[in-house]
């Protein structure tokens, strides 16, 4: 099962969780169960990039995640 870790910016509606297991098979499912659970996070899930182990992904909704995988949300960031 895909262990998540959140970012401060997320903590206020995990009740400040910093890590969770979460079964999901892709970044879409994982991002549904967490708005499911900790409801008014999906929008914020939006704004977050994903760390799929040690890759950085802006758009990832169908990659897939292995059940050992650590997942990282991270705030995109902008540039100009």
């Amino acid at each position: 099962m895909p262990l998540v870790h959140f970012p401060n910016d997320l903590q206020h509606y995990t009740g400040g969780l910093d890590k969770l297991y979460v079964e999901a098979p892709r970044v879409q499912e994982l991002f549904a169960a967490l708005a499911q659970r900790f409801p008014g996070m999906g929008e914020d899930l939006d704004k977050m990039a994903v760390a799929i182990g040690d890759e950085i992904h802006n758009d990832a909704p169908y990659m897939a995640l292995k059940p050992d995988v650590e997942v990282y949300l991270i705030p995109r960031i902008a540039g100009g």
